[in-house]
């Protein structure tokens, strides 16, 4: 078999060439010593789920049910605390107007997702360990810092939401900080369930989504929003009288549903299942099931969310404190101080949510929210500690031992987080929600730029390269969907009003753009601008085309 780009010649020695067309060749970079360790144990991996063979039906539900998994807990991202605040915000400052921006955002989630599952079937092997062969050394750990900061950021959030959930649930007895330990220690329990069967962890993630589902849809059952309006707003892209906080609050939308480290958790969940990826036509169907699970898992999640800016909308759109303050009052809710005697329009976080849905709708509206966010904030931050070693494990190449991995994973989070707790009250997060949605939205550049940069590689990818439609969209979603969210992180820097911070902003600025823009010229040259392809010169072009990474459990070497 041959593979040719930009004038290299890739050839295999061994006697294939009249094999069946369905079938591949293996060629990989030679294994380091620590892969071919019997005694090392990867994450999540510790059993491949079957899939039915023998099946020659254009699609089977047989084969979807054996598929269905890794879509789900990618989704659950999207319904992490962070976004479910974003939601509720939206639904307060903006009613139903920005509903097609969340549908817009879940459309391009989706196909990002697809690259990211695309990338680990066929190659078997997840995002930052194509990263990790493909990056020379210096941009190689730069990136995996930028993602580990994603993946904190992502965290913090996820720990404070359980937090809250369970500051809401004990009516103030379980301080912040014992929340985040309560959260800490129960997420090291259930991420050991896979050692019960992955079909069984899988179970227990879906029966989180499924109170989430539940929790938030008795909500939107009791207040009632318009459907009509609801429609409108999810269908018509348009927003009639809306200004500066309606279009800071669509971009912050756009960046609490794509997050960055999903992309390299999503294309190591599809590892799971036991697909020979010699087999061409295996790889096609595994790819087909994976995205048809991964579209209906972020129905389900589209869903949820929508259940969450209706409810806020409908109930508390154009409202001030005052009216919340007097209506509190009236039902004799301790959290009545939380809202000042004035006529500023309400602002809320998933904290203050829960508290006015319990003055205006009772006592059961507060704890079924409160219970749909520990869920959101259980789920989310499990997932986050998979995503935390996934990605050390691939970019820094670890060898340790389960426990060890999941005690680093959680410590780099747990230190700030319980910092925040500690010094900060819970009423008060709404600035450092902020601020970590901010972190997270610089981060983005640095998971959606590789994945298309590797999708798009032939020597990678072989025939499932990203053709020149999804070359083009691809690259024109990410740049959208970059620049939204560098606005986001202007807005948020503009407000900070100190001299010294645009000081230290401008500084960082120009760094953070400097490495966009060598990921975005290796980028390029990936998706066929060979006049940009000078990096020969300086020793770089060999990392993009001289594997054909088909068989990570092949010997064979290839010679240049």
């Amino acid at each position: 078999m041959k593979a040719e780009q930009d004038g290299d010649l890739i050839e295999e020695d061994s006697p294939q060439e009249n094999a069946s067309p369905n079938h591949y060749s293996s060629i990989l970079p030679p294994a380091s010593p620590e892969a071919q360790d019997d005694t090392y144990t990867t994450t999540y991996f510790e059993e491949k789920v079957p899939v039915p063979g023998n099946i020659n039906q254009a699609f089977s539900f047989r084969k979807l049910w054996a598929f269905t998994g890794p879509g789900f807990l990618m989704s659950i991202a999207y319904l992490d605390p962070g976004n479910i605040e974003s939601d509720l915000q939206s639904g307060a400052k903006a009613g139903f107007k920005l509903l097609w921006v969340l549908l817009g955002a879940t459309i391009i989630g989706m196909l990002l997702q697809r690259l990211a599952a695309r990338l680990g079937v066929v190659t078997g092997m997840h995002l930052a360990e194509v990263c990790n062969r493909q990056y020379p050394t210096v941009p190689r750990i730069i990136l995996w810092l930028m993602v580990e900061l994603a993946i904190i950021g992502s965290d913090m959030q996820e720990v404070i939401g359980c937090a809250i959930a369970l500051n809401l649930l004990s009516v103030g007895r379980i301080p912040l900080w014992a929340g985040v330990l309560i959260t800490i220690t129960d997420t090291f329990v259930f991420l050991f369930l896979d050692k019960y069967g992955l079909r069984k962890l899988e179970a227990f993630f879906g029966f989180l989504i499924t109170i989430m589902a539940l929790s938030f849809g008795y909500e939107y059952v009791l207040v009632k929003p318009d459907q009509g309006e609801v429609l409108k707003g999810m269908f018509v892209p348009y927003c009639a009288g809306c200004g500066h906080v309606q279009l800071t609050q669509a971009v912050g939308i756009v960046g609490a549903v794509i997050m960055p480290h999903n992309i390299y958790l999503h294309s190591a969940l599809v590892k799971s299942r036991a697909i020979d990826r010699k087999d061409k036509k295996e790889v096609q169907e595994a790819n087909k099931y994976y995205f048809i699970e991964s579209a209906i898992a972020l129905f389900v999640s589209f869903l949820i969310n929508v259940f969450v800016v209706a409810v806020f909308a409908e109930a508390f759109y154009n409202k001030t404190n005052m009216e919340v303050n007097q209506e509190c009052n009236a039902t004799g809710s301790p959290h009545t101080d939380l809202f000042p005697l004035n006529n500023d329009t309400l602002e809320v976080d998933i904290y203050k949510g829960g508290v006015v849905l319990g003055c205006f709708f009772g006592p059961a509206a507060l704890y079924i929210w409160a219970i749909g966010i520990l869920a959101a904030g259980q789920s989310s931050t499990m997932t986050g500690t998979y995503s935390g070693q996934f990605v050390m494990e691939g970019f820094l190449n670890l060898r340790w031992s389960r426990f060890a991995r999941v005690l680093l994973t959680r410590s780099i989070a747990i230190t700030p987080t319980l910092l925040v707790a500690i010094f900060q009250d819970v009423q008060h997060l709404t600035g450092m929600n902020d601020f970590l949605n901010v972190l997270q939205s610089m981060q983005l550049p640095f998971a959606l730029i590789p994945i298309l940069t590797f999708t798009s590689l032939t020597s990678i990818m072989n025939d499932f390269a990203n053709g020149l439609v999804w070359k083009i969209s691809g690259g024109v979603v990410v740049m959208v969907v970059c620049a939204i969210n560098m606005y986001f992180v202007v807005v948020y820097v503009t407000t900070l009003g100190s001299t010294v911070l645009y000081v230290v902003a401008a500084l960082l600025s120009v760094a953070y753009l400097c490495f966009v823009a060598y990921l975005a010229w290796y980028c390029l040259v990936a998706l066929g601008v060979s006049c940009l392809d000078f990096g020969s010169r300086l020793g770089l072009s060999r990392h993009t085309d001289i594997y054909l990474l088909n068989d990570m459990d092949a010997d064979t070497m290839v010679e240049r």
